[in-house]
């Protein structure tokens, strides 16, 4: 929605203002913005604008915007647009015009071609709608506005309707102290291959009630479903109220992220921003799924369900990696894989355990048996097949079980053997799914029965599973009393930290890989992850010793470690540590410290903020039929309390310094 007064143009990267404020309520879920303008003639205009993107009405979106002449009486014109924005800049090629900041954050210029392709533009009164189709995935959508205009001032509308460009426009006689208030419904629509046609109707009828309910109605739905969230989600910190608020700020990105996927997967930005090329990683499964399992269980099953629609394709990449079973990909926006770097992104076969991690937590919080009898136990059983094909036993006169040339979380090392959080979650993923799939086999043979027809299992492949499991190897080093990360690590090079200045860092921009795949360098906490991920299974005292001898080769380079690093330090007693690598994850996207929050916020480091408080500070580990806690409050806080959703159960978990 473009400004203009005595036909000047509202450029804010250039404006004179007097006062500005942007503000976002996490109570509301509004975007608000105050400014005083003082135009080139001198003359002072206040302006205000809201934007409500809706939570309780996935197609919905509601934008206000109102000016108010403070001085004298003036021409006052509001272009408001349905733009085709590919190249990243309206139609003037002036990237900070209008009412937006900075460049459009899709990155949309690496495309050699048109994107979207033009098949509908329609104006009917008051109603304009812009359908199109996607160039390579056919895809179709459609995007319609209506407005409504309120002020005592003369006033004409006109509009022009174009294949990539429709335009509202408000002509408006302005008069001093008398507001003019224009309101903006916006609805998309889109579709695997629907005629843009429907979706154009789709938007229609959405804007229809929208119009219908009104802006209190909708802005009052809006709050309903936040109040809910913050009834389960929000976490009350005592005793520092400026990490309070960043706290909520990640439990409010995390709701924008999760709210509205429909089963389509959590990208690595949420939509946040075109950074990763809105594609999914295993970072949703680790890091976010566990939060929404127990505050927004519903969104938790949307996340596996989607897992579990990828499962042809994962099973189709297997057989293209020579491998049986199914293989879920590193990187992927439609179930293939999407990395261009083998080395460490292909190869990160571990992607297959973490899928199978936030269905076993969904499950433990859920209690959704059902799921599992008609989606998950398929994931179960076909990546467990991967892990006991790629896989052998050494002829070497023990029986152990050895996963050779594949890399970790950690993509300072790759193409390892023996990597050991791959081989722990492996060994997670095998006993997982045999001991799923025989409970199962009792619970509902039924749907036993169907699974074996449609999987052609064999159960002595359960046999097979836990036997694979049981004979995993897992690097230790007697003299160092650590599990190396991988059978070589040891005999890396160590990097000289003290020659590298902090301009070199990140490492992966300023050196080459081969140069850091020589040395004992971690980009994030690989070894450290495994434990936190399976804690229940390392001594307190072998935890300490990890962690001691990882920590300080852990370069931070990655926005999912210091978050993992906090609540190992918390478990094994690093008071202080834990603190700092907590406030880091905090405040990452805040304070911008991977300089790279413009291209969209870390949705995982959020999700880790969650897991600092809940498993690290409030020590919590699910034990499968109850849940354990050995909180650890910081010293500077007086208080925490959050909720847990368990078994349709809601908890309230307090912590004192007592």
């Amino acid at each position: 929605m473009k400004l203009y007064v005595d036909d000047e143009p509202l450029l804010l990267a250039s404006a004179d203002r007097d006062s500005y404020e942007r503000s976002v309520d996490f109570r509301n879920g509004v975007l608000t913005r105050d400014m005083i303008w003082r135009t080139p003639a001198g003359k002072r205009v206040r302006v205000s604008s809201q934007r409500m993107v809706s939570f309780a009405h996935r197609h919905l979106a509601v934008m206000t915007l109102e000016i108010t002449l403070l001085d004298s009486a003036a021409p006052v014109v509001v272009s408001s647009q349905l733009l085709n924005r590919q190249d990243g800049e309206d139609e003037y090629h002036v990237r900070a015009a209008a009412l937006g900041e900075g460049k459009d954050p899709r990155q949309a210029r690496k495309f050699d071609h048109r994107v979207l392709q033009p098949r509908l533009q329609r104006e009917r009164g008051n109603e304009i709608v812009l359908g199109y189709r996607c160039a390579n995935s056919r895809m179709t959508l459609a995007c319609g506005t209506r407005h409504r205009i309120e002020t005592s001032c003369t006033h004409d509308v006109t509009t022009e309707v174009g294949a990539d460009l429709a335009k509202t426009v408000f002509t408006v006689r302005a008069t001093p102290g008398d507001p003019i208030k224009i309101t903006k419904l916006v609805s998309y629509h889109s579709s695997n291959g629907v005629p843009a046609e429907e979706l154009a109707d789709r938007c229609s009828r959405t804007l229809d009630r929208a119009e219908h309910e009104g802006s209190e109605h909708l802005l009052a739905e809006q709050r309903e479903w936040l109040d809910e969230f913050w009834a389960n989600a929000d976490i009350e910190l005592r005793g520092d109220d400026r990490a309070q608020q960043a706290l909520r700020w990640n439990l409010f990105q995390l709701a924008q992220a999760s709210a509205r996927t429909q089963e389509q997967g959590i990208a690595a930005k949420g939509v946040t921003g075109g950074g990763y090329d809105g594609h999914y990683f295993w970072d949703t499964e680790v890091y976010v799924a566990p939060f929404l399992a127990y505050t927004l269980p519903e969104a938790a099953r949307k996340v596996v369900r989607f897992r579990w629609r990828m499962l042809d394709a994962a099973r189709q990449r297997a057989k293209e990696m020579s491998q049986v079973g199914a293989l879920y990909p590193w990187r992927t926006i439609n179930g293939e894989e999407a990395s261009a770097y083998y080395a460490a992104g292909t190869a990160q076969y571990h992607i297959n355990a973490a899928v199978v991690l936030a269905m076993r937590r969904y499950l433990e919080a859920s209690g959704d048996i059902e799921f599992l009898s008609h989606e998950g136990a398929e994931v179960l059983v076909e990546t467990a097949r991967l892990w006991a094909d790629l896989g052998f036993y050494a002829s070497n006169g023990g029986r152990t079980f050895h996963i050779h040339r594949v890399t970790g979380p950690d993509e300072y090392t790759t193409v390892v053997n023996d990597n050991f959080y791959t081989n722990v979650m492996a060994r997670f993923n095998l006993r997982y799914a045999a001991r799923t799939v025989r409970f199962l086999a009792n619970w509902n043979p039924e749907a036993f029965e169907q699974l074996c027809r449609s999987t052609e299992l064999d159960l002595r492949e359960l046999d097979d599973w836990d036997e694979a499991a049981d004979a995993m190897f897992l690097p230790f080093d007697e003299g160092l009393g650590i599990n190396p990360q991988d059978s070589e690590f040891l005999d890396l090079e160590p990097w000289d930290w003290e020659t590298t200045p902090p301009e070199k860092y990140p490492l992966l921009l300023n050196y080459h890989p081969l140069v850091i795949y020589r040395h004992q360098v971690l980009k994030q906490a690989d070894v450290v992850l495994a434990m936190y991920l399976r804690s229940e299974r390392f001594p307190l005292d072998q935890k300490r010793r990890n962690f001691d001898y990882y920590d300080p080769i852990t370069t931070g380079d990655s926005s999912l470690s210091a978050c993992v690093q906090a609540v190992v330090a918390a478990e094994v007693g690093y008071d202080e540590l834990a603190l700092e690598y907590f406030t880091r994850a905090l405040y990452l996207d805040l304070c911008d410290s991977h300089r790279n929050t413009a291209d969209g916020v870390h949705v995982a480091s959020a999700g880790g903020v969650w897991a600092g408080i809940v498993h690290g500070f409030a020590g919590m580990v699910e034990q499968g039929d109850h849940l354990e806690f050995s909180p650890k409050l910081p010293s500077p806080w007086d208080g925490i309390t959050f909720h847990l959703l368990r078994h349709g159960s809601r908890l309230r978990v307090e912590l004192d310094p007592d």
